[in-house]
């Protein structure tokens, strides 16, 4: 167990990190702006855009309740971003799969999402590399 300064020290830089992540760069409302879509509809998008799925399957990765999940795939389909398919395996559900057009906005969404900010691109490889052996100590178990 920590001690107390050291796990101070630690909530002190992680709502740092909160702030910088969340605040100050965060690209959701940019993306948002540029599809002309809410979040949950790019997040939706996105996930399709890797491979289709079923509406449960999709709802699971959302986080959302099925009627919502529904609501968010009626519209994507409206836009031609997604369509719903035959399950090949299972009759009684619908495979929901990106168009070519929910692809293409898909990744653009993906592109303004991952950019990084200018100060991050200022940063030496060396200081990079640190901050990668950090995130990655950060992300194991």
């Amino acid at each position: 167990m920590p001690d107390p300064h050291t796990a101070a020290q630690a909530a002190q830089v992680w709502r740092d990190l909160l702030t910088l992540v969340h605040e100050r760069h965060d690209r959701r409302k940019e993306a948002c702006e540029a599809l002309d879509l809410s979040f949950v509809r790019i997040k939706a998008l996105r996930r399709l855009a890797g491979e289709p799925l079923t509406m449960r399957e999709l709802a699971a990765r959302l986080q959302t309740d099925a009627p919502y999940t529904t609501l968010v795939v009626d519209d994507l389909e409206k836009q031609g971003l997604v369509r719903r398919e035959p399950h090949p395996a299972d009759r009684r559900s619908k495979l929901v799969t990106a168009t070519d057009l929910g692809r293409a906005e898909a990744a653009r969404a993906e592109a303004i999402l991952s950019a990084p900010p200018p100060q991050m691109l200022a940063l030496s490889p060396e200081d990079l590399a640190t901050l990668a052996r950090i995130v990655e100590q950060l992300d194991s178990p």
